[in-house]
C-alpha cells in the first residue's frame, strides 16, 4: 500500500476555490472532507473526486460556530482519518461602502473568515502536532491591500495574513507551516455575482479585469489550487509564514 493517505479539510469547498483545491488534493493522493454550510451541495464536488478514484466525503458545518466544528472535525477524524492538512477558504462577501455597511455584514464576514479559520485551525491543530506533520493554508485576498466596498472583506483577509503568520510561529516546531494564498481576480460564482450587482455583463467585466493583469487573463480556480498543493506537499517544509499573491502580476 506504500504510505498512509494523509487526511485534508478544504472549507468552503462545495463550489469555486475550495471545490477546484478539493479535487487537486484527492489527485495528490489525499483523502479530502468537503466541507461547506450546506452538507448536501457538497455532493458534486465529492462525485467529481470519488468517481475519479479519489477518497472524499461530504461534511456540513457552519466554521463560525465552535459546536459544529468541533463535530465536524471528529467526524473527519472517525471516518477519514486523522486531518493534518487543513485549507481555510470558506468566505461571504457583503460588499458595501462604509457608510452604508451594517454591523450584521461586519459581523458575519468577520465571524466566518477570521473566526472560521481560527476555529478550523484550533481543531485541528492537535493532529497535526501529534503527527508531528501540518499544512494550514489560508485564503487571503488581494483585497487584504484594500479595495473599494469592502472594508470588511479587507479587514478579513488582512487578518487572515496575521492569522498566519503567528500560527507559523507558534507550531513550527511540531512540524507545522502554515501559509497564505491571496488571490486576484479569480473566475468563480463570487465574481459573477459581482459583476451582476455592479449591473456588468460577466464577459465584459472578465476582460475588463484582465486588461489590467500583466498576464492577460482572470485566474481560474486551479490556479489557487495548484499553489495550495505546493504549500501542502511535503516538499514545502521549509517553507511557514509566507502570503503568497496568485494574481496574475506583483501588487503593491
Amino acid at each position: 500500500m506504500g504510505k498512509e493517505r494523509k487526511t485534508a479539510i478544504v472549507t468552503g469547498s462545495a463550489r469555486g476555490i475550495g471545490a477546484a483545491v478539493a479535487k487537486r488534493f484527492a489527485d495528490d493522493g489525499y483523502a479530502v472532507a468537503v466541507l461547506d454550510l450546506d452538507e448536501a451541495a457538497c455532493a458534486a464536488t465529492v462525485e467529481a473526486i470519488t468517481s475519479a478514484g479519489g477518497q472524499a466525503i461530504a461534511v456540513g458545518a457552519d466554521v463560525a460556530d465552535e459546536a459544529s466544528v468541533a463535530a465536524a472535525v471528529e467526524r473527519v477524524a472517525t471516518e477519514l482519518g486523522a486531518p493534518t492538512i487543513l485549507v481555510n477558504n470558506a468566505g461571504i462577501l457583503r460588499d458595501n461602502l462604509l457608510f452604508k455597511m451594517s454591523v450584521d455584514d461586519w459581523d458575519q464576514v468577520m465571524g466566518v473568515h477570521l473566526r472560521g479559520a481560527f476555529l478550523m485551525s484550533r481543531a485541528v491543530q492537535k493532529y497535526m502536532v501529534e503527527a508531528k506533520f501540518g499544512r494550514i493554508v489560508n485564503m487571503s485576498s488581494t483585497s487584504a491591500l484594500g479595495n473599494r466596498g469592502q472594508v470588511n472583506y479587507s479587514a478579513a483577509k488582512a487578518g487572515m495574513q496575521g492569522f498566519t503568520k503567528t500560527l507559523a510561529f507558534e507550531l513550527g516546531k511540531f512540524g507545522v507551516t502554515a501559509n497564505a494564498i491571496a488571490p486576484g481576480f479569480i473566475e468563480t460564482e463570487m465574481t459573477a455575482a459581482t459583476a451582476q450587482r455592479v449591473g456588468a455583463d460577466f464577459e465584459e467585466f472578465k476582460a475588463a479585469a484582465a486588461s489590467q493583469i500583466p498576464v492577460n487573463r482572470v485566474g481560474q480556480p486551479e490556479d489557487i489550487a495548484h499553489t495550495a498543493s505546493f504549500f501542502a506537499s511535503e516538499g514545502a517544509g521549509f517553507v511557514s509564514g509566507q502570503v503568497v499573491y496568485v494574481a496574475g502580476g506583483p501588487q503593491d
